[in-house]
């Protein structure tokens, strides 16, 4: 059985603003909690309560502080065995400790890949374009709200831009009269269509006064189907590829292969001949960015094969004027348990998902073969939305290799950053975990891997994505004004104006 891993921590009286587990975004089975985790979970506890009470704090507002979160990357060290992540001890007791080390404005902050459901429960396995999983999910309307959007991405983290990403639906084109169909009645059961990404951002940068953030457009080659000759219906596909463009401001496709909103009974790959019609067409309207889901298939049963990247290759060498951002660095994530290394029933070995001798995972190394092969290959970028994350919470070590392989083949310039946020609540935890992590010198000389620089993180977390959309670095943002959620008729308040330090994906009811 699956439950929230907010409802779950709630009902354990866990506090941390960092998961103490694997959280599914429902594209995997949620793992059970490794005895090194539970470690994590069990320090945490001991060590915030320590220090809440020596400072006059109540532990839940210790854990919204720098110091709380410091306190979780001290405790991850100790569990693991060795200090993965660059912490130390004055931080977890004094606010000025952290400041000094760690200021805020360091880093530009490009989120590209994150999602809220407007208020819907994400609710995959009603969507007829998903396969069942066989799993009675209750629906958690508000966890993935507009309003928690607002309040995680922005009120919660350093994050400066976000590219609110979608998830592909049916859409309806006219209605039974011949009548355009737009807004809600377009997609009465989308989780986050087009117009609602481009209503979103719009409303997003009115609020800041400043671009704080862009949209994707979710039509891909296979949305609009004629079922009579069982092919492309290209005249609808172009009215909404303009619709979505000119109207709707897009500044990326965001592509799901192994997704069927069009009712065809199949997905489609990169390299197919649809998928190169839709750039030709998308070259003409000026858009020339794809962002694929690539890795974590395990919602379609029967079309999952078709996240596989192998057709990255293909598509971008006979497209060069295109770049195409590969998320989750096409990690597979396959089923069944998700333990850390050397631990008993290790089915990532055993199923041959991660490889602890050479630090490969499975697709993801598909990935970084379609480079070596093609060093020249400048139009691919690897993202990190729920690969670094997950990673680091199995085991800092499949972090370094996750990390230090990107890297290594594809350079740091071409990694981008994205953290599949709401699915894991604020992402401020991975931003802090990612400002801290390092890969061992061990691991450098064995692999090859190269130390990240501050100009690398620089690059990784906002540079690289800067390029990619056209984002000018140096123009002035405006932070969210104090009553954001107020104009959103929404009450911050409602969790005391602190971050609730709620993940919202899922995890097993049993651990």
């Amino acid at each position: 059985m699956w439950i929230r891993k907010s409802l779950r921590d709630k009902l354990k009286g866990v506090d941390s603003p960092m998961p103490t587990q694997a959280v599914s975004n429902e594209e995997f089975v949620p793992r059970h909690q490794t005895s090194t985790q539970k470690h994590v979970e069990q320090l945490i506890g001991e060590m915030s309560t320590e220090r809440a009470k020596k400072l006059g704090l109540e532990r839940r507002d210790f854990m919204r502080t720098s110091m709380g979160m410091a306190t979780c990357f001290l405790a991850s060290n100790i569990a693991f065995g060795k200090n993965y992540y660059d912490v130390d001890e004055a931080e977890t007791w004094e606010p000025a400790a952290y400041n000094e080390k760690w200021p805020k404005s360091e880093y530009f902050i490009i989120d590209v890949q994150a999602h809220f459901t407007n208020g819907m429960a994400l609710n995959f396995r009603n969507s007829e374009f998903m396969k069942n999983m066989g799993f009675d999910l209750k629906n958690d309307a508000d966890a993935y709200s507009y309003k928690t959007f607002v309040k995680e991405m922005y009120l919660d983290s350093e994050t400066s831009i976000v590219v609110v990403s979608g998830v592909p639906s049916i859409e309806y084109n006219k209605d039974k009269d011949g009548k355009l169909l737009d807004g809600k009645d377009r997609s009465p059961r989308g989780i986050l269509p087009s117009w609602l990404m481009s209503q979103a951002a719009k409303e997003i940068n009115t609020l800041a006064g400043s671009q704080r953030a862009l949209s994707q457009g979710n039509l891909g080659p296979n949305h609009y189907w004629d079922k009579v000759t069982d092919k492309m219906d290209k005249a609808l596909t172009l009215e909404q590829m303009e619709r979505e463009v000119k109207k709707y401001g897009i500044s990326s496709w965001k592509w799901y292969c192994h997704a069927d909103p069009g009712r065809t009974g199949k997905g489609f790959q990169l390299d197919d001949e649809n998928a190169m019609w839709f750039y030709e067409q998308s070259r003409k309207l000026g858009i020339k960015l794809v962002s694929v889901h690539k890795g974590y298939s395990y919602q379609s049963r029967t079309l999952g094969h078709l996240a596989n990247p192998k057709d990255v290759e293909k598509a971008a060498l006979q497209n060069p004027d295109f770049n195409f951002v590969v998320y989750h660095s096409a990690i597979k994530h396959g089923p069944g348990e998700q333990l850390a290394p050397g631990e008993a029933k290790d089915s990532w070995v055993q199923k041959n998902l991660y490889n602890p001798t050479t630090g490969d995972f499975e697709w993801h190394s598909v990935l970084m073969d379609i480079k070596k092969r093609n060093p020249n290959m400048k139009n691919v970028y690897a993202e990190i939305g729920s690969f670094f994350g997950p990673l680091s919470i199995a085991h800092p070590e499949m972090a370094m290799h996750g990390i230090g392989k990107n890297i290594k083949n594809f350079g740091s310039d071409h990694v981008v950053w994205g953290t599949d946020c709401l699915w894991w609540g604020s992402p401020q935890w991975v931003i802090e975990a990612f400002k801290r992590f390092q890969i061992s010198d061990e691991f450098c000389e064995k692999f090859g891997y190269k130390k990240i620089t501050k100009e690398d993180k620089a690059k990784i977390f906002g540079l690289n994505a800067a390029k990619l959309y056209n984002v000018n670095v140096k123009a002035k943002r405006n932070p969210m004004p104090a009553d954001t959620l107020d104009r959103l008729k929404t009450a911050y308040l409602e969790n005391g104006g602190q971050r609730s330090n709620a993940a919202y994906g899922w995890v097993r009811a049993d651990d």
